[in-house]
This record gives C-alpha cells, sequence and structure tokens, in this order.
C-alpha cells in the first residue's frame, strides 16, 4: 500500500497502464510499461467471461487463455515483476471466479507472497465485501473498487467504504475502449467522488490517446490506459516492447505537460 501511495503523491497525476497476463511476452511487456515510466501497473487476469471489456480486452483474454495461461501463471509473472521492479505498484485486475474459487484467504495469501499492492475484482460488489475484501486487507493489500456514472449518491457511500489505494472511476456506462465520456461529465463525478474521499481519483475507459489522458489529468489524480495498450500487443507480437514504452513515455509526458500548465 505504501507504493500506491507514493506513486499518487507525485508531483502530476499518476499514469496507470494495463495489459492481460499471457498475452504475448508478458515479462518482456510489463518491463517496458516501466521503462516508459508507468507509476501504476494493471496487470489483467485473463478470463472466459470478462464483461466489462471490449473487444480489444475480450480478444487478448482468448489469446492468453489459448496459450494456457493459469492463475499460478499470472501470479508468477508478478512475483517475478515484483523482483525486478521492487517499487512499482501492481495491481491484478479481474473477475471473481478465479480469485475466490480457492478461497479468498489462499487468493489473498498468493497476492501477499507475490507482492502484489492491490486487487480490483470487476463482479464483486461492495454489498458482498466479505467474498474477498476482509482477506485482502489483513495482507495490507488495497480493495480497488470502481465508481461509475451511475454511481448515484445513495450508493457512493459503500462503494468507497471498503476501498483502499484509489478510487477507480469508470467514466462510462459500458465496456472498456469504445467511448469516452465528454469531459465535463467526467470533471463532475470525479469532484463528486472526491468530495466523500480522500483517496485518489483515477479515471479509466475509453483513454487511448496521450490527448485524451492530458484531458483528464487535469482533473483527476490519475489516468488508465489499457485497451491502447493490449492493441499494440495483439498487432505487433514480438515486437510490442517498443511501442510499447513509447506509448507509455508519450502518455506520461502529456499527463505531466497538462499539470505543469495548469500551475502556472
Amino acid at each position: 500500500m505504501t507504493r500506491l501511495s507514493n506513486a499518487f503523491s507525485k508531483p502530476h497525476p499518476a499514469f496507470v497502464a494495463f495489459i492481460t497476463a499471457g498475452d504475448g511476452d508478458t515479462a518482456a511487456n510489463l518491463d517496458a510499461l516501466a521503462r516508459g515510466g508507468a507509476d501504476v501497473i494493471e496487470l489483467g487476469m485473463p478470463f472466459t467471461d470478462p464483461m466489462a471489456d471490449g473487444p480489444a480486452i475480450q480478444n487478448a483474454n482468448l489469446r492468453s487463455l489459448g496459450a494456457g495461461t493459469t492463475s499460478a501463471d499470472v501470479l508468477r509473472i508478478a512475483a517475478e515483476f515484483r523482483e525486478r521492479h521492487p517499487d512499482i505498484p501492481l495491481v491484478l485486475m479481474g473477475y471473481a471466479n478465479p480469485m475466490i474459487r480457492r478461497g479468498p484467504e489462499w487468493f489473498a495469501d498468493q497476492c501477499e507472497k507475490a507482492g502484489v499492492d492491490g486487487v480490483i475484482c470487476v463482479d464483486i460488489p461492495p454489498e458482498e465485501d466479505e467474498a474477498l475484501g476482509p482477506a485482502l486487507r489483513e495482507r495490507g493489500i488495497a480493495p480497488i473498487r470502481l465508481a461509475t456514472p451511475t454511481t448515484d449518491a445513495a450508493r457512493l457511500p459503500a462503494v468507497i467504504a471498503g476501498s483502499e489505494g484509489f478510487i477507480y472511476y469508470v467514466s462510462v456506462a459500458g465496456i472498456t475502449g469504445k467511448q469516452q465520456a465528454q469531459i465535463e461529465s467526467i470533471e463532475a463525478n470525479v469532484e463528486r467522488i472526491k468530495q466523500s474521499t480522500d483517496l485518489p481519483v483515477a479515471v479509466g475507459f475509453g483513454v487511448r490517446t496521450p490527448e485524451q489522458a492530458a484531458e483528464i489529468a487535469r482533473v483527476a489524480d490519475g489516468v488508465v490506459v489499457g485497451s491502447a495498450f493490449v492493441d499494440l500487443v495483439g498487432e505487433f507480437g514480438k515486437e510490442a516492447p517498443k511501442r510499447l514504452e513509447e506509448l507509455t513515455s508519450a502518455m506520461v509526458g502529456a499527463i505531466k505537460s497538462a499539470r505543469e500548465r495548469q500551475e502556472t
């Protein structure tokens, strides 16, 4: 959790990069994101029914599962990443079945051993926190919750109550990678969330370009990009690391410049 706190304490909003474990040369791809300057890395756990994800990440899941990737592989990849990058926060993102089928205590224990900092479970709602949240918190791993444009004032306290690390604001009422909300809507909702919590708020879903990242960086504590990276892995295969590093560097540069312009 210290790593996550440090990532969101920098002079600029945190850049959060996502790729899917087992899709391509994951170790090389993760290292490329690190070289490019990613502040936080999300590692997707492949699943057969990724209901919140658009075509890009769906295809990445299929490629990964087709290559035989297992939960054990994901945890091994995470542990090896931690050995190479002791200071960069790593968050696992995925769905409940792979996380709790052997029991929440088993999963939380494996995450702790692998050096995972946080977990985003898309399909465990706040009302079912007991399914995973306590086991993670007992081991110092942040359960990171999702808020959406439809998270109203009545439900927002429940989302915030069990959250640690940061709040992930899903900017659209839809799937990843397809469209982006208007900046006015994002700004209003981020401000609404921040009035109810001291946790940082990172914005994702539909962010694909440095220009979009810069726009969001003016109003949020972090910017999350996934589908654009996953597309590069799918398109370029073994040549993807170079492309990932370049795009990460461009995103980070745009975010820093946006905040600097805002402060002058």
